[in-house]
């Protein structure tokens, strides 16, 4: 009879640690000519804010110049800038937005 040797590997220890992807805020710029409508309807249709919360955020941006609307990836963050403004842009607003390490 014929034995066939058995191979075994070698235990491997894993060093790796899950890390998770840094957070970005999107904040969003006062300007003097976007209107406080076109702003809440933005909050409410690309954020997904209700009407309250768009609103709210709505004076904030308009008092104090700029109100942080969401705290996301990198990547996402800098899709919802540019989609605020593909969406402003084309209806004459200069509305814009920033992102910052969170």
């Amino acid at each position: 009879m014929v034995r066939a040797a058995i191979e075994f590997e070698p235990e491997v220890q894993s060093t790796s640690k899950v890390r998770i992807a840094p957070e970005w805020k999107v904040l969003l710029v006062n300007d003097p000519i976007t209107t406080f409508e076109f702003v809440t309807e933005l909050l409410i249709t690309l954020f997904h804010k209700d009407p309250a919360e768009a609103r709210r955020l709505m004076l904030e941006v308009h008092e104090q110049g700029s109100a942080l609307i969401t705290v996301t990836t990198l990547e996402r963050a800098e899709l919802y800038l540019e989609q605020i403004r593909s969406l402003a842009r084309p209806r004459g607003f200069p509305l814009n937005g920033t992102i910052e390490p969170a």
